[in-house]
């Protein structure tokens, strides 16, 4: 099923930015009369017909809808550390969204190498791999954020912070995982949390975790609590 994305849906009619406009008329070569699949991003699934193939503002007229019968069991939040290298930051966000994360949070920690993302790509990336995994809801993919006001803000899930610090005492994320939970994870820069990051957010409700004993990357170590989450729930 080729899956399509558009927000701006009213009075029956569902309206297309350019990139997906472009991908559907001069890509796909569809055509007015054509029929289309396309989701909200809030976990509703349409069916549509197109009313007008204009490759700038592809316009589809509604036929049904009904709302994602398959809704995950959870709800995963990733706040993870900016990466030097865009490309690896690209990847885990691309991965984390097709395994299943809802939201992300870029946070800025002391050993952070970059402080900014590029948000507008990474948020096309987001989009193209729900459509890619045929989900329905578009995760959030939040402004970057100090470390400590991050942590220091009241947050409603199951908090853990993932560090390599073996004189702090740790579980393993497969022990602190439980199926149909809420969780919000901490993944660090490439140099780890400090001392004093991991002390506050203990001091703030969050439990520390370690996922075994090889050294893995930032991005390595977002794909992995993901998978987590999402095996603990199948």
């Amino acid at each position: 099923m080729q899956l399509f994305y558009t927000s701006d849906i009213s009075n029956g009619y569902a309206f297309f930015d350019s990139e997906e406009s472009q991908h559907g008329i001069k890509v796909l070569r569809l055509r007015t009369g054509d029929s289309i699949t396309f989701t909200d991003g809030y976990g509703n699934l349409y069916e549509g017909v197109i009313s007008n193939a204009d490759p700038k503002k592809m316009q589809a007229q509604i036929i049904s809808s009904r709302i994602d019968s398959d809704i995950k069991p959870y709800h995963l939040h990733l706040a993870v550390s900016p990466l030097k290298n865009s490309d690896r930051l690209e990847w885990l966000i691309e991965k984390s969204v097709e395994i299943g994360v809802d939201e992300i949070t870029p946070i800025i920690c002391e050993r952070s190498e970059k402080t900014n993302i590029r948000r507008e790509r990474l948020m096309r990336i987001v989009v193209s791999a729900m459509k890619q995994s045929l989900k329905y809801s578009h995760p959030l993919l939040n402004q970057p954020e100090g470390f400590s006001t991050f942590v220091s803000r009241q947050h409603s899930y199951n908090k853990l912070i993932a560090h390599c610090n073996t004189e702090i005492k740790r579980v393993s994320i497969s022990e602190a995982v439980k199926p149909k939970e809420n969780y919000l994870i901490l993944i660090g820069p490439e140099g780890d949390f400090t001392g004093p990051e991991i002390e506050l957010a203990i001091e703030k409700g969050f439990n520390p975790i370690h996922m075994g004993t090889n050294r893995l990357r930032t991005e390595t170590a977002g794909i992995t609590a993901c998978c987590s989450i999402y095996l603990s729930n199948l």
